[in-house]
Parts: structure tokens; C-alpha cells; sequence
């Protein structure tokens, strides 16, 4: 895959009730780039670098993160708004069905969008969707997740964070990345940042709580990939996609790297992306 520099124009979409931040580059197919979290399109940029010479690659902040902004005051996150809004996106940029990729509660959205808005969708790739009612422990994590709300409550988001970073078993060891980061992503770094006490306000617990229509996505025309990191073994997000493969009768794909791989090795992960869409 080629790194040759990609334009990359960005523009704003009016939805009911805020406004979306989106970028585009490349050129071919498009290509759907859902964030989760406290995250918004700036964790894609080094990854779109690698696939943008075949796909017309879209990354977007969703509503309440960076630049995509509310009308008035922030408000609890709500699935179905989310899959609306990649929905609203996708028809902004055209009629054919886009292929997709959703991380961690990206891939949340983007289940929600493969069943509430399936004409949109060829392909969706969900890695690593925190789908903990799915678990066989899904009470126990419901706990946890309740304890980390609590927490930030009571502590603030530093102690939060720590304690959900922890017992999702994501923080993990350095990655393998070799380069340093590029100004784009030290800049995304520092809007991240600014995300999190949304997230843990308003985020945390919709996502976690949210239970991808099994049936529906068994049932539906979207090809459903389940994408597991080859790093993640043990981790909540790991076991929560392979529950979500089983229920659905799929044998989960492996990307390089763990819960972000897409930016411990960008190249490794853009071809095994492509690999996974052209298998199609």
C-alpha cells in the first residue's frame, strides 16, 4: 500500500440537534472510519495514510467529541442518535453502500448502523466492541462499569480513567510502533484529552451497556466481520467480540496489534483491513 500524500478535505454536516466534523481523502470506495470513546478522527490519521490510495476514506468525530458540537448542552449518548448520525453521513456522501470500520465503541455505532440503516452498509468491520451484555459475566461488568462512573463521581476523571483503563485491561505495555507520532496525532492527543469528561459523564455506560440486535445482524444483507487484536488476548473488549462472533456464527478476524492497533502498526492493520474487504 502506498503512503503518498492524500488532500484531505474536511467539512461539517448539520444533524438535528449538533453539528458533525468530518474529513475525507483518497480516493475509491468509502470507506466509514467510526471512533470510540473519548477518541475522534484524528486516531485514523496514520492508518488512512496506508488506504487512501484505494478508498475514499471518511473519518468523523461523533457528536459531543472535539469539534463536533452540540446545539446547547451536553446530553446522554444514545446509540441509535450515533448510528442516525453515520447514517445522515453516509447518504451526504452518496447512494452506494459504504464499507465501514468501527473500533472499540465506534464498532457499537457502527452494529447500530448495520441494523437501523443496513441500505448504507456493504461491510462493517467491528473491532473489539465493548458489547459487555453479550458476556457470560455481563452483571460483573455492568458493575464495573457502574464502579468507574461512580468513581469519577466521587473522584474525578484522573482516578476514573485509571480505574477503567485497568479492568478493561487496554492500557497494556508500550506498543512496537517505531516512528515517532506526527503532529496530526499529538494534536488529536490533546483534543482527547478534552473528551474525557464527557465520555465518563455521558459516554461510559451507554456504550458499555448497549446490546447489538444479534438477530437482526444474523438475519440483515450487511457482512458482519468481528475484528479481534493479536495483542488483546484477555482484555474486556477482546472477550466481548469474541462473544459477539460466537452469537453470531463467525470466526473473528486478527489484526495487528492490540485495542488500537490501527496506530501501534498502521501499514500491518490497512492491509489487513483491505485483506478483509476484498475477501468480500
Amino acid at each position: 500500500m502506498s503512503t503518498a500524500i492524500s488532500a484531505i478535505q474536511s467539512s461539517l454536516l448539520r444533524v438535528p440537534g449538533a453539528q458533525l466534523y468530518y474529513e475525507v481523502q483518497g480516493t475509491g470506495p468509502v470507506l466509514l472510519m467510526i471512533p470510540g470513546g473519548p477518541t475522534d478522527a484524528g486516531i485514523f490519521s496514520a492508518v488512512a495514510k496506508f488506504l487512501a490510495d484505494r478508498f475514499t476514506v471518511v473519518r468523523y468525530d461523533p457528536r459531543g467529541n472535539s469539534r463536533s458540537v452540540f446545539d446547547g448542552p451536553p446530553v446522554e449518548q444514545d446509540m441509535d442518535v450515533h448510528g442516525d448520525d453515520a447514517a445522515r453521513l453516509l447518504e451526504a456522501l452518496g447512494s452506494e453502500p459504504a464499507l465501514a470500520l468501527g473500533s472499540s465503541g465506534g464498532a457499537q455505532i457502527g452494529l447500530n448502523l448495520a441494523v437501523r440503516h443496513a441500505r448504507r452498509v456493504k461491510t462493517l468491520v467491528a473491532h473489539e466492541p465493548p458489547c459487555m451484555a453479550l458476556l457470560p459475566d455481563a452483571k460483573e461488568q455492568f458493575a464495573f462499569n457502574e464502579d468507574v462512573y461512580n468513581t469519577y463521581l466521587s473522584e474525578g476523571v484522573k482516578a476514573a480513567m485509571t480505574k477503567f483503563m485497568a479492568g478493561a485491561g487496554i492500557g497494556g505495555p508500550p506498543t512496537d510502533r517505531k516512528e515517532p507520532p506526527s503532529p496530526e496525532a499529538e494534536e488529536a492527543f490533546g483534543r482527547v484529552q478534552g473528551n474525557i469528561d464527557y465520555f465518563l459523564a455521558h459516554g461510559l455506560r451507554p456504550i458499555g451497556f448497549y446490546e447489538p440486535d444479534v438477530a437482526a445482524l444474523r438475519a440483515g444483507p450487511v457482512r458482519i466481520v468481528v475484528g479481534i487484536g493479536e495483542n488483546s488476548a484477555g482484555s474486556l473488549p477482546f472477550r466481548c467480540a469474541l462473544a459477539l462472533a460466537e452469537r453470531l456464527g463467525l470466526e473473528p478476524a486478527k489484526f495487528p496489534g492490540g485495542h488500537g492497533g490501527y496506530n501501534e502498526n498502521p501499514a500491518s492493520f490497512a492491509e489487513k483491513l483491505h485483506q478483509v474487504f476484498s475477501a468480500a
